[in-house]
């Protein structure tokens, strides 16, 4: 499996953007799905998270503005950002775990800056 993430970009604050995932292979089975974050001088962090059976997590920074959704016939996942701080700057990366194997995306930056 291969991920192509796309979406970043520069938004003020309170702006939205809709990351993409987009898988070379199948997502169906997958067992989890998720996007993770990297600001400049801090630790990679998970974001969201949604397992095969559609439930979904939610890092407290993000819960109630960001959305994860996977689409099984686009082996696509996305990751809706509203409601933009200037916290949210960050490199964000997606991650499929599937048959044991963790596969990461090249990360697409996001600016959220006035």
């Amino acid at each position: 499996v291969q991920l192509q993430a796309s979406g970043g970009g520069l938004v003020q604050p309170g702006g939205s953007l809709r990351l993409s995932c987009a898988a070379s292979g199948s997502i169906f089975s997958a067992d989890i799905m998720g996007w993770y974050r990297q600001a400049p001088g801090k630790q990679r962090e998970l974001v969201a998270s949604i397992r095969r059976g559609g439930s979904t997590y939610y890092s407290g920074s993000v819960r109630g503005r960001f959305t994860i959704s996977r689409d099984n016939a686009k082996n696509t996942m996305y990751l809706q950002m509203n409601s933009l701080k200037t916290e949210d700057t960050a490199v964000y990366y997606c991650h499929v775990y599937k048959g044991g194997i963790d596969y990461w995306g090249q990360g697409t930056l996001v600016t959220v800056s006035s």
